[in-house]
């Protein structure tokens, strides 16, 4: 019987195995090994067409010290995560605390607001990109002439597109960061609330000394994914800024990054060069986690 059940028990392992090597030869094929290959090919000069063939550090040097493009993209994508980031940060905040409320509807609100998180961002920039239509055409600039104003060439403009794309990623991002933020004030007990009214605290005493300094982990954690999150944005810049000209628009003035990536790599197939942008954003990302790291030990120290 010994012998049997521990027979029994290899069969079991062995089916075990079974069930999880395919999940596992799948993640090493589309997963780690496009990893490895771009890290060589970010030392190489290859085009698809031709034999990769190494170059060191050239590209890596060509990135930093010659290609003002990249240094471009890099400062569009800084203003753009500064600009976004905060903004959409303080809105899902408030929008949170006001759902939060004793109001009527509160689930309605919740789907409301949540909804453009479950649409395509695909879907999403096509829609905005209808609205931000040039002349009379676009909804926004008929609300600008009705109030007697010149029309603006909101994809048009090198003034106007990158202020443009941060407006529609604020409006996509909100629903997000709202439920995370409601899943945050859950936690907050009541009596903390309680407490406040018996020192007669009104609402904006109780929120600057009750529910930000509880909420401080929630805020850090949305605070660093929004920043990763806007770091990598490429959807909205590819479709908004296709018909005018390069990926970046007029003048490369909404060049992000990633959609600076995605040009050198997927269409003029540099993919040496592309591997190595790759690359150095992806050590611009890794700090995010880290300093994340830290702010959440300074709270827990705190």
């Amino acid at each position: 019987m010994e012998k049997e059940s521990f027979l029994q028990k290899i069969n079991k392992q062995k089916v075990s195995y079974l069930f999880i090597a395919l999940p596992a030869i799948l993640f090493f094929i589309f997963q780690l090994a496009p990893v490895f290959i771009s890290f060589f090919w970010s030392f190489t000069r290859y085009d698809v067409v031709h034999s990769p063939r190494f170059v060191g550090l050239a590209n890596y040097k060509n990135i930093l010290f010659n290609d003002p493009l990249f240094w471009k993209a890099i400062t569009n994508t800084v203003i753009y995560v500064i600009g976004v980031v905060p903004v959409g940060i303080c809105i899902s905040l408030l929008l949170a605390v006001a759902i939060d409320q004793k109001i009527k509807f509160k689930n309605f609100f919740k789907s409301i607001f949540f909804l453009p998180t479950v649409t395509a961002i695909v879907a999403v920039s096509v829609i905005w990109k209808w609205l931000y239509a040039g002349g009379k055409y676009g909804l926004l600039n008929y609300m600008v002439i009705k109030l007697g104003f010149q029309p603006i060439d909101w994809l048009a403009s090198p003034t106007w597109i990158l202020p443009a794309i941060m407006i529609m990623s604020i409006w996509a991002g909100l629903g997000y960061n709202v439920i995370l933020f409601l899943a945050g004030l859950q936690t907050i007990p009541h009596m903390m609330y309680e407490a406040a009214e018996i020192d007669g605290a009104g609402f904006w005493r109780k929120f600057f000394n009750v529910t930000l300094p509880l909420l401080k982990p929630t805020i850090v954690f949305v605070t660093m994914m929004s920043f990763i999150f806007s770091f990598q944005v490429f959807e909205q810049v590819y479709i908004m800024t296709s018909g005018h000209g390069d990926i970046g628009g007029v003048l490369n003035s909404g060049l992000t990054i990633v959609a600076y990536l995605y040009d050198k790599g997927f269409q003029k197939f540099q993919m040496g060069y592309a591997s190595a942008l790759a690359y150095i954003i992806f050590l611009c990302i890794f700090m995010l986690p880290m300093i994340n790291r830290r702010l959440m030990r300074a709270h827990v120290e705190y």
